[in-house]
C-alpha cells in the first residue's frame, strides 16, 4: 500500500522511504504518548492534491501543542512539510494526512520536537465525495467513566487536546468488536452522548442539528462536525451544540459518526436496537460535509 512520509528536519522537509525509522528509542512521544497529531482529508481534483481545511487542521494541530506545552513548528514550516508530502503523492483520488508532533528526545532535549507527516489511502470501502454517504454501521455505548462537566475546571487533564495517547480509544474499538459492532458512542455517568474513538457525534432529532459541546466535556474539536452545522445553519436549520441524552438517540431522526477522512457515518444500530436511517437524510449530512 503507498505511503509518503515527510519529517522536518533542521533545514527543511525531507521525504523518506516510509520503511525508514524516523523517531528514536527515547522520543517521548514513542514512551509516553508525550505529543499531539492532526489528520484530514486530501482531496484530488484534476489539479492536484491538496487538504481540504489546512489552515483548520493546522489551528486546532497548534491548540493541542499549546495544551501540552510543546512548543511546535512554525506555520510555514508545516505548510512546506505538507508542500513536499503532497509533491512525492502520485496516487490517484482521495487521501489521508496525518501531521505528528512530539515532545522530541528525552536523552536531548536540547533537540527540540520531531515532527513529520504521512499520506496515505483512505480506508477501504469509504465512499469517495459525491456518492452520498457511507453505508450504516453497528455501534455500542461505552462509558467513559466522568460526567460530562469533568474537564470543566481541570486542564491538566487535556480536554480537546488530541494527543498521542489513542490507547483508551483502540480498547474501546476492540471492545466494539467483541461485541458484534464496528464503532463506539463514548458516554458519561450522567447519562450523556459524548463522541466515538475517532469520530465526533452528530445526532439530527424533531428537525434538529445536534453534536456534543467541547469544554467541560472534554471532547475533541470536531471540525468536520463543525462544518456540516454550519452548512445546516446556512441552510435554514436549527442547528446546535449542546448535550443529548444518550436516550434521545433510540428515536433520533438520525445518527452519525463524523471524521474529515471518511465523512459522516449513520448509525444503523446501536446497543442492538435499531436507529432510524433517511437516506434522504443521510445525503443531506454528507452533502453538507461536502462528501
Amino acid at each position: 500500500m503507498p505511503r509518503v512520509v515527510a519529517v522536518l528536519r533542521p533545514d527543511g522537509p525531507e521525504v523518506v522511504d516510509p520503511a525508514q525509522p524516523v523517531i528514536t528509542v527515547d522520543d517521548l512521544g514513542l514512551t509516553r504518548g508525550d505529543g499531539c497529531f492532526d489528520s484530514g482529508l486530501v482531496t484530488d481534483d484534476g489539479d492536484g492534491h491538496v487538504v481540504r481545511g489546512l489552515d483548520d487542521h493546522l489551528e486546532r494541530l497548534a491548540r493541542s501543542a499549546a495544551a501540552l506545552e510543546i512548543t511546535p513548528p512554525p506555520r510555514e514550516a508545516w505548510v512546506s512539510l505538507v508542500d513536499a508530502a503532497l509533491a512525492a503523492w502520485d496516487t490517484p483520488g482521495d487521501a489521508s494526512l496525518k501531521l505528528v508532533l512530539t515532545r522530541g528526545r528525552e536523552w536531548d532535549p536540547d533537540a527540540g520536537p520531531t515532527a513529520w507527516v504521512v499520506v496515505s489511502p483512505r480506508a477501504s470501502g469509504r465512499p469517495q465525495r459525491g456518492e452520498g454517504g457511507s453505508d450504516p454501521v453497528r455501534a455500542v455505548t461505552l462509558t467513559r467513566g466522568h460526567p460530562s462537566d469533568a474537564f470543566q475546571d481541570a486542564p491538566w487533564l487535556l480536554g480537546g487536546a488530541k494527543t498521542l495517547s489513542y490507547v483508551v480509544n483502540v480498547a474501546a474499538q476492540r471492545e466494539a468488536a467483541r461485541r458484534g459492532a464496528d464503532d463506539v458512542v463514548f458516554t458519561s455517568t450522567d447519562g450523556y452522548a459524548l463522541d466515538a474513538p475517532m469520530a465526533g457525534l452528530l445526532v439530527v432529532r424533531d428537525g434538529r442539528w445536534l453534536s456534543t459541546p467541547t469544554g467541560g466535556t472534554g471532547i475533541l474539536e470536531s471540525l468536520s462536525v463543525a462544518t456540516i452545522l454550519r452548512a445546516a445553519a446556512q441552510d435554514g436549520q436549527d442547528s446546535a451544540f449542546e448535550l443529548v441524552p444518550v436516550e434521545h438517540l433510540y428515536d433520533a431522526d438520525g445518527v452519525w459518526l463524523v471524521a474529515s477522512s471518511r465523512g459522516p457515518t449513520p448509525v444503523g444500530e446501536l446497543d442492538g436496537r435499531p436507529l432510524r436511517v433517511d437516506p434522504d437524510l443521510v445525503a443531506t449530512a454528507a452533502r453538507y460535509a461536502g462528501f
